[in-house]
């Protein structure tokens, strides 16, 4: 992760597209976040992969331990700097 950017890692497509859609209504982010398929080390199968929902935060407004329990609720969390 860098600075302005948040990385929320989620276990699947499904949980992935639904945080990039709630972001705006409960975090106010007006930029579409981007959705990035990350498969696991060594794992062919396309069913073994976690969905990251990228962020950009730009102005550091954004609340990374609220971005946190926010991907909880979804089974996933947010990437540590």
């Amino acid at each position: 992760m860098s600075e302005g950017r948040h990385v929320l890692v989620l276990p699947d497509r499904d949980s992935a597209e639904e945080v990039a859609v709630e972001l705006a209504g409960r975090f106010g982010v007006t930029d579409e976040p981007k959705l990035v398929r990350d498969a696991l080390a060594g794992e062919d199968d396309a069913e073994d992969a976690q969905w990251l929902v990228v962020v950009e935060d730009p102005a550091a407004r954004l609340d990374p331990l609220a971005l946190d329990d926010f991907a909880a609720e979804y089974e996933g969390w947010l990437e540590a700097p």
